[in-house]
């Protein structure tokens, strides 16, 4: 190879490799592109609504002391029986047991401590019609039941989903009115909705004061009366609006 054709023939590979250089390095230049930001307001809303109850969740039992623990375990299985069957003849609804148990009764006088005889208790819970509550209570006592643990007022399920999406409306129109408030008074206008954060919740209901154990009934007519009040169900919307 000649020497001038190899001086041109490198002249131009050099000449090629800048203008690629060139051609890389405008391509990896950045390019800005102005954005408008979106300017966001976070309102919450909250919403109380009130269902009547109309069931009344029950809990009680069977509690029977002896000398020993077979004797007390069979006359509680016994008498549980008796009151199961009653209760199931009533069509009550969520029947089931809630607690089972036998511990020792001690004679502390001595050292060590003797053991006098045994106590043993069967616990059912269920739910009902709270106009026939009453009256079911003073059977399930005749037929056997020893001890009341406790007695609370609900709504049902389907009162209970109803209020909730009632409250969940009210909640809503409450961030959305606080929004329109704000962005009104500094003169802005409200546009899309960003984001939307929602949460409900039924507080469980406040039991009954009173109880009856051991055939010692804590209401004072022969026919008991009850009567339920309201359940509350609260909602909560968190509202992200751009402006």
């Amino acid at each position: 190879m000649s020497r001038s054709y190899s001086s041109r023939f490198w002249s131009q590979i050099t000449a090629l490799s800048l203008t690629l250089g060139m051609v890389s390095l405008g391509a990896i230049e950045p390019v800005w592109a102005q954005e408008e930001r979106t300017r966001t307001l976070t309102v919450s809303g909250q919403a109380t609504v009130e269902v009547p109850t109309s069931l009344t969740q029950v809990s009680l039992g069977i509690e029977v002391q002896g000398r020993t623990a077979e004797e007390v375990q069979q006359e509680v299985a016994r008498r549980s029986q008796t009151l199961v069957d009653l209760l199931r003849s009533r069509n009550v609804e969520k029947l089931q047991t809630t607690g089972v148990n036998l511990y020792p009764l001690y004679n502390s006088d001595g050292n060590p401590p003797r053991i006098t005889g045994y106590t043993a208790s069967n616990i059912v819970s269920f739910r009902m019609a709270t106009e026939r509550a009453g009256s079911l209570l003073d059977e399930a006592v005749s037929a056997g039941a020893t001890r009341i643990d406790g007695i609370s007022f609900v709504a049902t399920d389907e009162a209970i989903e109803i209020a909730r999406q009632q409250a969940l409306r009210n909640a809503t129109q409450d961030a959305q009115t606080q929004a329109d408030t704000v962005l009104a008074t500094l003169n802005l206008t409200r546009r899309e909705i960003v984001n939307v954060q929602i949460s409900s919740s039924t507080p469980a209901p406040q039991p009954l004061m009173g109880t009856m154990q051991r055939g010692v009934a804590s209401f004072e007519d022969a026919s008991t009366v009850l009567v339920g009040g309201e359940q509350q169900v609260y909602a909560y919307v968190t509202l992200v609006i751009g402006y």
